[in-house]
Order: C-alpha cells, then sequence, then structure tokens
C-alpha cells in the first residue's frame, strides 16, 4: 500500500507545482503592468501637480507644489484668446463631428470590406492599409491645394469644414471595424437575406446593432485623435476665433520666457473629456480591440 501511495503523491505534485508556477509568473506579469502604467501616469501627474503651482515654483525640479494655488488656472481662465469656453466648444464641435461622420464611413467601409464580393476588394484594401505609413507632412501639398481650389480654406465656416472633410474617414478605423464585422457569424447575416432584406438593410438592423465594442473603439480613438490634433488645424484654421484648444497652448509660450503653471493648467483642462470618455466606455473599448483580433 504504502507503494502504491507513494507514485500518488508524486503525482498529485506535477499540478500543484505548475499552478503554483502560472500563479507566480501572472503575479510578475501583474506587477510589470501596473509599474508600467504607473511609469505612463507621471507625466499627467506632474502637469497637474505643475498646474497647481505659483509662476516662480513651476519652474523648478520639485514635485508637489509648496504652496498649493489656483494661480495657474486663473491665468488660463482670463488671460486666454479665445476664452477657454469657446475653445472648448470649438474643439468639441470639431471632434464631434469628425467621430461621428467616422463611425458612419468606418463601419460602412469596413462592412463592405468584410461582407461584399467585388473585383480588387483585397487589393484595395491593402492600398487602404499602405495610407498608415505615409505621414500628414508628406501629403500636406495635394490635400492642401485641392481644399483651396475648392474653396475650403478661410477665414469662415470653410476652414471647419475642410478639416472635418479630410478626417471624416481614417484607414485604422476601418480595420477595425473590418475584423470585427468578419467576427460576426454569417448564419445572422444569411437569415436576414432569407428574409429579403437588402445588404444595407442588414449592415443597419442586423450586423451595426452586434458591433457596439467596435464602434466604441473607434469613437474613442477618434475623438482623441481629432481633440489633440494641431497639424491640420494650424494649417487650414485662421481666424484667431476658430482656433482648437491644441493652437491655444502656444499662448502661454514666448522667446524668453513659458507660463508653466498655466500652460499645464490648459493641458490638465483639455484631458479630462478623454479621460471621461474612456472611462464610460472602458469595457467597451477593451471589448472592441479584443474582439477585433479574431480572425474571421
Amino acid at each position: 500500500m504504502a507503494a502504491i501511495a507513494k507514485p500518488a503523491a508524486v503525482t498529485d505534485a506535477g499540478p500543484v507545482g505548475s499552478e503554483g508556477g502560472g500563479q507566480a509568473r501572472r503575479g510578475i506579469a501583474y506587477a510589470l503592468l501596473i509599474a508600467y502604467a504607473l511609469l505612463m501616469f507621471v507625466p499627467f501627474a506632474w502637469s497637474l501637480a505643475t498646474s497647481f503651482k505659483t509662476q516662480p515654483e513651476s519652474v523648478q525640479v520639485t514635485f508637489l507644489p509648496r504652496q498649493p494655488t489656483l494661480e495657474g488656472y486663473v491665468t488660463a481662465w482670463t488671460e486666454m484668446d479665445p476664452t477657454l469656453p469657446r475653445l472648448f466648444l470649438n474643439s468639441f464641435v470639431i471632434a464631434g463631428a469628425i467621430t461621428l461622420l467616422n463611425l458612419i464611413l468606418d463601419s460602412l467601409g469596413g462592412y463592405a470590406f468584410a461582407r461584399l464580393r467585388f473585383p480588387g476588394r483585397e487589393i484595395l484594401f491593402v492600398l487602404v492599409l499602405a495610407t498608415l505609413m505615409i505621414p500628414d507632412p508628406l501629403r500636406v501639398v495635394p490635400v492642401y491645394t485641392l481644399l483651396v481650389n475648392v474653396g475650403l480654406v478661410g477665414r469662415g465656416i470653410e476652414a471647419y469644414v475642410g478639416l472635418i472633410i479630410i478626417s471624416a474617414v481614417s484607414a485604422t478605423g476601418l480595420f477595425l471595424m473590418r475584423q470585427y464585422f468578419m467576427s460576426i457569424p454569417r448564419d445572422l447575416e444569411e437569415a436576414a437575406r432569407i428574409d429579403g432584406a437588402s445588404h444595407l438593410q442588414t449592415y443597419w438592423r442586423v450586423i451595426l446593432p452586434l458591433a457596439g465594442p467596435a464602434l466604441a473603439a473607434v469613437a474613442i480613438l477618434t475623438f482623441q485623435g481629432s481633440w489633440n490634433s494641431l497639424f491640420w488645424p494650424v494649417i487650414l484654421i485662421r481666424d484667431r476665433s476658430q482656433w482648437l484648444l491644441p493652437q491655444a497652448l502656444s499662448q502661454f509660450s514666448t522667446l524668453y520666457s513659458v507660463q508653466w503653471n498655466a500652460l499645464m493648467a490648459v493641458v490638465v483642462l483639455a484631458t479630462l473629456p478623454i479621460l471621461i470618455l474612456y472611462v464610460f466606455f472602458q469595457r467597451y473599448f477593451v471589448e472592441g480591440i479584443a474582439a477585433t483580433g479574431v480572425k474571421g
């Protein structure tokens, strides 16, 4: 009996040891991820702390303010031209319009690439992805020339229209939506087609309601990119009253000095909308990014 019991004990030790090793690896992985997250949080924490410093203290290499003050926020609220509420309104209008158009056009394009059969589909999709390798400075001349020729560069609402049009669709959004649509079972689509639904009706009534996580991911990425964009607004928007938040940050930087406390105050305020958006849609964002990695 003793001889029989010994192998059983040895056999049982294997899974226990393996489980303990797996827990240790997970613990190390979580520790590294937490350390990395804290490292990425340091710049925002430094900006937040600097925004509560006085102007003389903001140039010193100290983390916590010795005499916390709202001087930077008061300066940002009273001295910015255009005013801070106007800058937020301009940025919300542009980022909201671009996000809405991307949700519509990216989902339509992603559905076409995922479900429709047409000549040259794969080649066209590769060409779309290839645009990700072309930086904005390389296409600024043809895009700017085109917008000038159609009258979408100036000091009126046309500058906003031009900025929205050139950002209305993105290759990243198309890719995410295509990958997500490919993960949806075709049985649902075939059932709708049997009931007499067209491609557009199937997209609108069957496929799109299931794509909430992917739409949330595209919305967050698009809104963040539009909210933080500086390159195209600087080129297209000439009227100071139409400035967006990234353009206005330069007001606190001169040739001889920088008002770091006011500058960081605006940075913190500009970060809050993105932070709130991500907090509310975090679960859908993670689900959407994870689902787009499923090969259909």
